[in-house]
């Protein structure tokens, strides 16, 4: 299988909303207008693609000189476990590699740690980092 990997933030909303509500990210695609204004004026979209079907994608907020932010990575269910979600990281690693802050939150799970710490993060709840976040 040959995945598609393509710098997009011109992506078909109804391709958004079918990879967002896949992994259950329901809250983005209560407002699909505003998703698909937030990946437009993303700093970077990296997008993977099996023929025409979007499957993933990482989206990327910030300066790009100082701090990058991870919003967004998320591959379809039925295409995990085959190294996008990894290929994407590396991508956004590799192109940010001189930005000192590199930051993302997401849910604490065994698999999802392992992931982003396999990817050189680390948690705020080790070390000498705090994380601290408001939300709406």
């Amino acid at each position: 299988m040959k995945m598609n990997f393509k710098n997009n933030k011109n992506i078909d909303v109804k391709q958004l909303e079918r990879l967002y509500n896949d992994v259950e990210w329901y809250a983005y695609t209560q407002d699909l207008p505003t998703l698909k204004l937030a990946i437009e004026q993303s700093l970077e979209v990296i997008t993977v693609w099996d023929d025409e079907e979007l499957v993933g994608l990482i989206r990327v907020v910030g300066d790009g000189l100082t701090i990058i932010y991870i919003q967004d990575i998320l591959v379809l269910n039925s295409y995990q476990n085959q190294g996008i979600a990894t290929q994407l990281m590396e991508q956004v690693l590799k192109k940010y590699k001189n930005v000192r802050q590199k930051v993302l939150m997401t849910e604490d799970a065994p698999d999802v740690r392992h992931f982003y710490e396999k990817n050189g993060f680390q948690s705020c709840d080790k070390g000498s980092l705090v994380a601290f976040a408001k939300m709406n």
